[in-house]
């Protein structure tokens, strides 16, 4: 299927070099390397997220210090993800290709798919954001509804109500059904995006879930005496916890009533060049303070990321302050809630859809 197609621009394209030698004059600038920081993470990170695990297995009989160590793990998985798994697809961590590989495999140790998933974040969601049928964050379906544009049907019709039950299972969908179905399902948007993926990747994928599952509940079971009842419910409040987590960090960046969905036209041509659409479709969180930037990956900078996604997290700081004052410069859009109103905003969407309001009626009365 052809892929859809931005329209070249060139006064846009001249003022994105001119931003990128704004931004890469900005981070040489920067007298430390503050890459450092991730790598010494890469470290920390899995001691924690492993050294939770054995504390629990071995400390059984101990219910409670057992449920926080998984409980830790959920937390721990969700930092692990945004501090590590993200910046090695992206070769942000170390400069050679094989080590940011080696480290994404981490992804498969915690019950995630590292290969299919790098295909979704770079192949389809940093090529088409928001772009229905083409971006596989935002892919259309089951009970929530995020496309405005797309009719609600049967319970999306009340998505509005029963969300906050729905999200909890976040993780479980990930790990259980969508990656099997980006494996084997050829409806789905990574296979038009990358293809059909290798017979080896598929086996390891199947491999690694099982392993995951065997140490996550089995072992303590079969080999540490723990009971099954609790073994079982520390794992699902693991992922419940990692769950709303992860939905607490990347909610407030693209499924906003105020970001836009934007649909090719009948030759598959997008309305925005590259550089207009990542300004249209994302924005930033105006907080801003230790925790988030050291301990979150600076999440809240997320259409730094967009724009230049071959630096790390460790300089969006430097690179937004480029970013904000080039979009007033030259009257580009540049977006930015703090992060309670941001969920509000996810909130409001998922109101407007489940009862089909146009999203220009929505821009109207932002607008007003």
């Amino acid at each position: 299927m052809k892929h859809p197609v931005y329209p070249k621009n060139t006064d846009e394209t001249h003022l994105f070099n001119e931003l990128r030698k704004r931004v890469n004059q900005r981070v040489q600038e920067i007298p430390e390397n503050r890459d450092r920081y991730i790598r010494i993470k890469a470290v920390i990170l899995p001691i924690v997220y492993f050294g939770s695990y054995f504390l629990a297995v071995f400390n059984g009989d101990k219910p409670w210090l057992y449920i926080a160590c998984y409980i830790m793990m959920g937390l721990t998985l969700v930092l692990i993800y945004l501090n590590l798994i993200h910046e090695a697809a992206h070769n942000n961590i170390y400069k050679t290709k094989k080590y940011n590989k080696w480290l994404l495999r981490l992804f498969d140790l915690i019950g995630a798919n590292s290969y299919i998933w790098q295909k979704r974040h770079i192949v389809s969601h940093h090529a088409y954001p928001n772009v229905d049928g083409w971006d596989t964050d935002m892919e259309q379906s089951g009970p929530i509804k995020i496309f405005p544009h797309v009719e609600a049907k049967g319970v999306q019709k009340y998505q509005d109500k029963y969300f906050i039950f729905a999200y909890p299972f976040y993780l479980f969908n990930w790990m259980l059904v969508r990656d099997f179905r980006d494996f084997f399902d050829k409806r789905r948007v990574i296979y038009k995006a990358h293809g059909e993926s290798p017979a080896a990747e598929k086996v390891k994928m199947i491999l690694y879930k099982l392993f995951y599952l065997f140490y996550q509940i089995a072992v303590p079971v079969l080999f540490m005496k723990v009971s099954f009842g609790l073994a079982f419910g520390a794992w699902v409040l693991e992922i419940f916890v990692a769950s709303i987590f992860a939905l607490f960090v990347l909610l407030p960046l693209h499924p906003l009533p105020d970001n836009e969905y934007p649909l090719p036209d009948e030759n598959n041509n997008l309305p925005y060049s590259w550089l207009r659409h990542q300004l249209e479709v994302t924005n930033d969180l105006s907080n801003n303070n230790w925790f988030i930037r050291h301990i979150l990956g600076n999440f809240n900078f997320h259409i730094a990321h967009h724009l230049f996604p071959n630096y790390s997290y460790v300089y969006y700081n430097e690179i937004t302050d480029e970013i904000e004052n080039f979009a007033c410069e030259n009257g580009f859009v540049y977006k930015r809630f703090p992060i309670l109103t941001a969920l509000g905003k996810h909130y409001q969407l998922l109101k407007y859809n489940a009862h089909n309001v146009p999203l220009k009626y929505v821009f109207e009365e932002l607008d007003s």
